[in-house]
């Protein structure tokens, strides 16, 4: 077989290669993530409590995700809870309380303003001004810089310098 040959031949085996890897894969990412997103219960008033509510929840597995995008396992325990809650009668601010006792502030996208968390709040202000400082004292440093004249001795030796290279 000749090396045209085989070039004809290649993508056939590696389609031949791939097509069992792609039979056992169940279900890609992308269809999971729509098949949490769509209601599961009937009553659509606690879906969409849920749903408004979840948005201001943060994952605790995925992080930076909120609550209702997240396609994690236990976002979908968490949803499930957040469900049973609201169907027992609790309100928003009840549902958040049980999952910040359960979870910390850091379920929370928006945390309190609280000791714990004032760093957090006011930190980036304090870098902001910190580096307005560092600006302003390089300004006031650059103004006072007063550059001294060169001789005109300097200035011959640097331009002899400059004609002894080969």
């Amino acid at each position: 077989m000749t090396s045209c040959q085989m070039k004809k031949w290649l993508p056939v085996l590696f389609l031949a290669w791939a097509l069992p890897v792609w039979a056992n894969d169940p279900a890609p990412p992308v269809a999971a993530a729509a098949a949490t997103a769509q209601p599961l219960f009937a009553d659509v008033e606690i879906e969409a409590r849920l749903t408004q509510l979840s948005r201001e929840l943060r994952c605790v597995v995925c992080q930076n995700e909120a609550l209702s995008d997240s396609p994690a396992e236990l976002a979908n325990d968490m949803r499930q809870e957040i469900r049973e809650l609201m169907k027992a009668g609790k309100t928003d601010q009840e549902v958040l309380s049980f999952l910040t006792s359960r979870y910390g502030d850091f379920v929370l996208f928006r945390p309190p303003f609280k000791p714990v968390t004032y760093l957090l709040w006011i930190g980036p202000f304090v870098f902001l001004g910190f580096g307005v400082l560092v600006w302003f004292m390089a300004l006031r440093a650059r103004r006072t810089f007063k550059s001294t004249p060169v001789s005109s001795e300097k200035i011959a030796a640097a331009a002899r310098l400059l004609e002894d290279k080969p």
